[in-house]
């Protein structure tokens, strides 16, 4: 899982052990994600058609696409104004954030990879 960009399933790293000669069950699969992903070594995403896990790296964002499934990794840098008026007009100190876009890709998503890209974005009038 350590070499693989993208997001896998627990049937999907049980089928990539078994394929490398691992011989481990189905629930020990799902035992030693489920312990990972709490102990935040590693990153699960809750979908309506089940769990996806991958390399927890620094604080990041996620682009879903709606036709393949394929869930990209983006790095997306709010202003700080925007976070200081969420922050005064909540009344919570923000220490981290995630955002998950969804959409069309107007091309094929196994094409296209989108790695350590790093958006910085401003927004105005957002509340």
């Amino acid at each position: 899982m350590w070499q693989e960009k993208k997001h896998l399933s627990a049937r999907e790293i049980y089928h990539r052990l078994n394929l490398q000669g691992k011989e481990i069950g189905h629930t020990s699969v799902y035992q030693n994600l489920e312990f990972l992903s709490k102990e935040g070594i590693i990153e699960c995403i809750e979908r309506a058609d089940g769990c996806l896990y991958g390399h927890k790296s620094e604080s990041h964002s996620h682009i879903n696409c709606l036709d393949t499934g394929q869930i990209m990794d983006i790095y997306v840098e709010l202003p700080q104004e925007l976070l200081e008026q969420i922050e005064t007009q909540i009344g919570v100190k923000i220490t981290d954030y995630r955002i998950d876009f969804y959409g069309h890709y107007s091309h094929n998503c196994g094409s296209r990879t989108i790695k350590d890209q790093k958006i910085k974005g401003s927004f105005t009038d957002v509340f």
